[in-house]
């Protein structure tokens, strides 16, 4: 009887043991999950995703699990992820989707990363945006890219040594110790220089700052000189602008008066160079009048009873007595 006891006592041990294990896969599985929402993303790379994979949302504890992982139907260069989230996660429509895991050699899981307040809540069947998983065959694959690139560099980089070895040499060669010794005779006479025309080298400083001082006016002056005809010209400026009649009607009669007197002129021009000789004459019959009437003149002064009578002898007969 002892031994049928324990064999029911292991049984039943037994039983309730793998209950509880069909219980926590069950469980960890998601089957009995009721209520969750189911999303969907598409990844170039599933990183290892499978059915039952964790679904983190900010990193934070496990959220959901992955319900499908398969090629997307529609395009066969990339896979679909099917996932379930808990109904209280606040899936917006602006969240990401990556492939991540918390340490390089932990397990992959799916994580959300959160969207905006701003952005409305994602309905269930809803598709999200992923980021693309970059895998260690990835990066080893842009390392095995970038290894020519790398050789080049480093065959330049030789290159580079090597005139930079020759150039310390170069430089090594003109700085020995005889031209050490030049270039320290050629500062010490450099110095000595110019602690004798120091003083000559301070007369000069003060007749320049002599010179500017008197300078400063005269740029003053000029700079007055300028505003002042700066002024002048917007008064121009604004007198022309302002198109006034009285100015308009002073210019037109300006320009008037000037072709008049151009037209005078060209009529004297031509006075003058056809009546040359008449000219000529004219001013010679003048002096002639001229000097008769001052012959006049001088007769009348001296006897000008010449008025009265004629100082002529009258006319007479012949046989006539002369008039007394």
């Amino acid at each position: 009887m002892e031994a049928k006891r324990e064999q029911a006592l292991v049984g039943l041990f037994v039983l309730v043991a793998g209950g509880l294990l069909v219980a926590t896969l069950v469980l960890l599985s998601g089957a009995l999950t009721t209520g969750d929402s189911t999303f969907h993303t598409y990844f170039k790379n599933a990183g290892g995703l499978q059915p039952g994979s964790e679904v983190r949302y900010a990193g934070g504890p496990p959220v959901g699990r992955v319900e499908k992982v398969q090629v997307d139907p529609q395009d066969a260069t990339r896979m679909k992820v099917d996932f379930a989230v808990h109904p209280n996660i606040p899936v917006k429509t602006d969240s990401t989707v990556l492939i991540t895991s918390n340490s390089p050699l932990g397990e992959n899981f799916l994580g959300i990363i959160p969207g905006t307040n701003a952005a409305a809540r994602a309905p269930a069947g809803y598709t999200l945006k992923s980021k693309e998983f970059v895998s260690f065959a990835d990066i080893a694959d842009k390392l095995n890219a970038l290894a020519p690139t790398a050789n080049d560099l480093i065959v330049h980089l030789d290159a580079r040594v090597v005139e930079l070895k020759e150039t310390i040499s170069r430089v090594n060669d003109l700085l020995n110790d005889r031209n050490r010794e030049n270039i320290g005779e050629s500062l010490a006479n450099v110095r000595g220089m110019l602690q004798e025309d120091r003083p000559l080298v301070h007369s000069t400083l003060e007749h320049i700052n002599t010179a500017s001082a008197k300078l400063t006016p005269l740029i003053d002056d000029f700079h007055k000189t300028t505003l002042e005809a700066n002024e002048t010209l917007n008064r121009i400026d604004s007198m022309i602008k302002d198109n006034r009649a009285d100015v308009r009607e002073a210019v037109k009669n300006l320009r008037s008066s000037l072709a008049k007197a151009d037209s005078i002129v060209s009529q004297l021009d031509n006075t003058i160079a056809n009546n040359s000789e008449n000219l000529d004459e004219i001013i010679d019959n003048l002096r002639r009048i001229t000097e008769n009437m001052n012959a006049f003149t001088e007769t009348i002064r001296a006897r000008p009873y010449t008025l009265i009578r004629s100082t002529e002898p009258k006319a007479h007969e012949p046989g006539e007595a002369p008039p007394k």
